[in-house]
């Protein structure tokens, strides 16, 4: 997090009073970490339809929707949301895009791709976590590692990504 971003807690606090811009600062704090999450799930028949980059849009327009909706505190409470806000969006895209009735079982699939992810995001930022004490006062690893690879120049990010997530061999 940028020094002068005050701690996720402060602008949901401020978010909640009302505060506009401490929420746009808030949700655009985790559109790397969307990102990831979009890329990693989006499957080869949708992602010719829905970019990653339009599903977290949409999942950060429905989340600034409903944040009042949003009872937690913590980053990790937030995090958690935003994922289930992404999942329904993917599934959402997905009916769509195959003109489908629903199927429960298509969306908790995807929820579950969204949680893999995440998990795996999660295992990657712990080979190189900080002391328990320190870890207390830094944002969620698995945020801090969608930010660094966004950063990264776009041919080793997708190494990264399909080494890591997509669980790709080295030889392909």
């Amino acid at each position: 997090m940028p020094p002068s971003t005050p701690p996720v807690e402060h602008l949901v606090a401020a978010a909640r009073a009302g505060d506009a811009a401490a929420l746009d600062r808030l949700l655009g704090l985790y559109r790397n970490y969307l990102h990831l999450l979009a890329r990693t799930q989006l499957d080869m028949k949708l992602a010719r339809r829905l970019a990653p980059s339009d599903a977290v849009q949409e999942t950060l327009l429905r989340a600034l929707k409903r944040f009042a909706q949003f009872r937690g505190e913590t980053e990790a409470e937030l995090v958690a949301w935003l994922r289930r806000i992404m999942a329904r969006t993917l599934a959402d895209n997905a009916r769509q895009a195959v003109s489908l009735k629903r199927n429960i079982g298509r969306e908790v699939a995807l929820q579950a791709g969204v949680e893999q992810s995440s998990q795996c995001l999660a295992r990657l930022a712990a080979n190189q976590q900080p002391s328990p004490s320190e870890m207390a006062d830094q944002r969620e690893q698995s945020v801090l590692l969608a930010d660094a690879l966004a950063k990264l120049p776009p041919v080793y990010r997708e190494v990264i990504v399909l080494r890591h997530f997509e669980r790709i061999e080295f030889t392909e």
